[in-house]
């Protein structure tokens, strides 16, 4: 829609359709229509298979959007892009290379958002928050053993057992316990269980002060003993959670002090497991407590299982429990038996709560460290925000929500570990797994992948990759190029391929000038949806600014963005497999198998409805709101229908001569200034990407004005009228403004509809959009006929009122057997505007405007001659002046 109306004003769009190609889902479902897992193939045949499924899709999608009325070369291969097209990709790592040669791209072992179900990692656009998700949280305790505090010592000396007690929602966690994290500033009560209950009594418990009342259903009655601040208990060493099991560590740990700390749930101590927490991790290594990667305790392998390290914490022994088992199914159950085990275990609850999700297998995912590659955001999220002050969005509420997020990230998870995507091109040491990542290496690494694409990463040697200097460091250790070193096997971020997508603008041709430089900025709109603010509008912004050079500006590569909302069923319900409510756009277009419930809308009626809703918000779609924008669609159908069946006049004879505006009646130059106004008003709504503001006002102007107006008071002219006389003309003359404003300012909503007219009409085998729309000439604004019509139709309102109720009674069953007398007192003001038009207009217009056989203009209430056998009378008001109206003195025509 908005590249038609755009290119009916006169304007030259570009519009190049694309595809994202890499990625999970085009690997699941390769793998799935092969009937293999990942493991059964090497990185080149997965890879050489997922572009054949990508290809296929690409062509699929391509009918489909043909079907829908998408105006674009779709035959050309210059004119539409794929991500896993060659130049693409090499655009890609160029964007990279820069991101490298500025700093922002680094390595690091972490925590990290990752999804057992893809194998990968994830970025947070990656995710979505499910508010249902279930967990069995649980409530432990850690022994304490010493404590630098004067007072917290002399309790520790004087009760048998302390604890303190910790509230987890991922027990899995436990096993790579590091530390507990208390806030220094809160307050913390010692208090003794007096419970009855085994493993509480006589018990003594650490827990924040303001969290001892919430506790009553875990602790049962305690006696308080004493309290102490939080700053206290920093320093205090606690025996780790197995302590007690053979072989394990008992190597004590520390609390630790923290801001993340609140009494607004749990207890008022966490428990940090830094490869598990993102704020854990950040307040180690704030703290100094992370010193390397074997710093962290992680027990996560990459099928989110325990693996054997988790030995080393829990012993050998209880290790067979957890092993192989997956920390979010049987591994969190087994973790919590082995609590219960070292009798560290309070309770266990049932939550249901806020969780992540992997969007695309649909599957919990887990916080976990590995080693991925980030790009640093920090040091370019200031430029961002400041290029983003030049665009304008749509609705504006979204300039809020897409700074917000990029305020509020540090850093971006570019790394993922699939084969089908674009490689990231790094290089390592072998005997120190040293990353090599630098502008040096990428150039000879680029100049490679250039000329061999990049397959060639998968399949070819490592030497071919190492550039010169590396080659003779390797021979000086006595080393081959494969003993020396290896290539990396991550993948890039999808949102990385696809917010490369700006880069091929300029060359394409965007923006140049008339030598043919490149002068282009940015993208004059860029639409998504409303989940795009975490995603592919951020990408594209953060690639752009991120790979600017620092002699130049960074720019936004977008002058605007609009963002659409989520089509829901038509109960207002997000769309999914399970509840059977998935309205395909197929079949709204083709149909169901069953067409009396699922009816063959075709693709402009679809088109119309996305036009008639408020695209920027949640819209629903179903039976009912297809129904009703099949119906508009019919008035706007029928309208043209009209227009055409009346403009031609008798076949064989030439055109009618064109009535001027001069000698126009004051209906049809009414009906010219609606027309007028409504052009102004779809044009303001394209302008501005109000699609709703044209398809209302187009379907007000069809139903109201034309087919319950105008088409209806003029029928007679045009049926019984000469094919040349005057008023005939003048009716034809406004029904071929019409029809063509009207074909015009349909066209980007229905191109279908207006290609039709255009054919039916022209018949010279050329498209509706070859030619620019003229607006009507501002000689067609007359705010004087439309003051004028107005009163005739505060008139006529009772008039059609009183015509009904004759009709009701069986008086008459057209309008036609009817006249009507309009009574003018004759002491009625003179200096009325409407008296004085009312009486110099005559009864011609109020014929026509009536529909009935005939009309006068009467000073008393004696009625028409004819003496009526019967009579309905009613009054008119307007300001200043009052009329008796007697409509009729109805009787039968002569």
């Amino acid at each position: 829609m908005i590249n038609r109306s755009h290119l009916l004003e006169g304007r030259r769009v570009h519009y190049v359709p694309g595809w994202d190609c890499h990625g999970l889902p085009i690997e699941n479902k390769t793998l799935k229509d092969l009937g293999v897992h990942v493991s059964q193939m090497t990185p080149s045949e997965i890879r050489k298979a997922a572009q054949a499924t990508a290809s296929k899709e690409v062509e699929s999608q391509k009918t489909q959007f043909r079907t829908l009325g998408i105006m674009a070369d779709w035959d050309s291969h210059e004119r539409t892009y794929r991500t896993l097209d060659h130049k693409y990709e090499m655009r890609q790592l160029r964007i990279f290379q820069k991101m490298v040669e500025k700093g922002l791209i680094y390595r690091h072992y972490r925590p990290v958002h990752y999804s057992p179900s893809s194998l990968s990692a994830l970025a947070e656009a990656e995710l979505v928050y499910k508010d249902d998700h279930v967990s069995h949280s649980v409530y432990v305790t850690f022994d304490l053993e010493s404590s630098p505090s004067e007072a917290l010592g002399s309790i520790l000396a004087s009760q048998p057992r302390v604890k303190l007690l910790v509230w987890t929602t991922t027990p899995w966690t436990l096993t790579a316990n590091m530390g507990v994290a208390v806030h220094p500033e809160l307050v913390y009560s010692v208090v003794k269980s007096t419970s009855e209950e085994d493993g509480l009594r006589d018990t003594v418990f650490i827990v924040a002060q303001d969290r001892l009342e919430h506790l009553d259903d875990i602790l049962g009655p305690v006696e308080v003993l004493g309290q102490v601040p939080g700053s206290d208990l920093v320093g205090t060493q606690y025996r780790p959670i197995f302590g007690t099991l053979p072989n394990a560590s008992t190597e004590s740990l520390e609390i630790v002090p923290s801001s993340h700390v609140t009494s607004d749930s749990g207890t008022g101590l966490v428990h940090c497991a830094p490869a598990h927490g993102t704020e854990d991790y950040q307040v180690f290594k704030a703290l100094g407590l992370i010193s390397s990667t074997n710093s962290i305790l992680c027990h996560v392998g990459r099928a989110g299982e325990f693996t054997e390290a988790v030995a080393e914490v829990i012993g050998s022994d209880a290790a067979e429990k957890l092993v192989k088992k997956s920390v979010l199914k049987e591994g969190s159950k087994a973790a919590v038996d082995l609590l219960r085990d070292v009798g560290q275990l309070v309770k266990i609850k049932r939550i249901k709560h806020r969780y992540p999700y992997d969007w695309k297998t649909d599957q919990p995912i887990i916080l976990t460290a590995t080693s991925q590659w980030f790009a640093n955001l920090d040091n370019i999220k200031d430029d961002a925000l400041e290029a983003l002050q030049e665009v304008s969005f749509i609705p504006p509420v979204s300039r809020n929500r897409l700074e917000a997020f990029v305020k509020s990230r540090s850093e971006w998870c570019i790394s993922r570990q699939r084969v089908w995507g674009v490689p990231i091109p790094a290089l390592y040491e072998t005997t120190t797994d040293k990353a090599i990542l630098d502008s040096t290496t990428l150039d000879h690494i680029l100049s490679v992948l250039e000329e061999k694409g990049t397959g060639h990463w998968w399949s070819g040697a490592v030497e071919d990759f190492l550039p010169p200097a590396l080659l003779e460091e390797a021979k000086a250790k006595g080393l081959n190029a494969s003993e020396a070193y290896y290539k990396g096997t991550d993948t890039m971020d999808v949102w990385f391929d696809s917010g490369s997508s700006w880069s091929m603008l300029p060359e394409m041709g965007v923006g140049r000038n008339a030598d043919g430089e490149a002068r282009w900025h940015h993208a004059d709109v860029c639409l998504e949806g409303s989940d795009q603010h975490r995603g592919w509008f951020q990408s594209q912004l953060l690639t752009a600014v991120g790979s600017a050079s620092e002699a130049e500006k960074a720019l936004s590569p977008y002058k605007m963005l609009i963002t659409h909302g989520m089509v829901l069923d038509e109960k207002g319900r997000k769309m999914s497999k399970s509840l059977g409510n998935i309205v395909s756009p197929l079949t709204v277009i083709n149909g169901g198998k069953d067409k009396k419930k699922e009816p063959a809308y075709g693709a402009d009626i679809l088109r119309l409805w996305a036009a008639t809703v408020e695209y920027w918000r949640d819209m629903s779609i179903g039976p009912t709101v297809l129904s009703q924008s099949a119906e508009s669609y019919r008035k706007i159908r029928n309208s043209a229908r009209f227009c055409l069946g009346n403009m031609g006049g008798v076949a064989g004879r030439p055109a009618l001569e064109k009535v001027p505006k001069a000698e126009l009646s004051l209906t049809e130059r009414y009906i010219m200034n609606e027309l007028y106004t409504l052009e102004q008003t779809v044009l303001d709504g394209y302008s501005t990407y109000n699609f709703a503001k044209v398809a209302n006002a187009l379907t007000h102007f069809t139903n109201i004005t034309l087919s319950s107006f105008y088409f209806d008071i003029t029928k007679d002219c045009l049926y019984a009228d000469p094919v040349d006389g005057a008023t005939r003309r003048g009716v034809v003359t406004v029904l071929e403004h019409i029809l063509s404003s009207l074909t015009k300012m349909t066209a980007p909503i229905l191109p279908h509809l207006a290609e039709e007219v255009h054919a039916t009409w022209k018949g010279d085998g050329t498209s509706v959009f070859m030619t620019p729309w003229n607006p009507l000439d501002a000689q067609w604004s007359d705010p004087q006929a439309a003051k004028e019509m107005d009163w005739y139709m505060q008139l006529r309102s009772p008039v059609l009122s009183l015509l009904e109720q004759a009709r009701m009674k069986k008086h008459i069953r057209s309008s036609l057997e009817a006249a009507v007398d309009i009574i003018v007192p004759e002491d009625a003001p003179q200096d009325n505007e409407f008296t004085r038009l009312i009486r110099n207009q005559g009864v011609d217009i109020l014929k026509t405007l009536f529909i009935v056989s005939d009309a006068n203009i009467v000073s008393s209430s004696q009625p028409s001659p004819g003496s009526p056998e019967w009579t309905y009378t009613g009054t008119f008001q307007i300001p200043s002046t009052s009329f008796r109206l007697v409509p009729p003195a109805y009787h039968m025509p002569i």
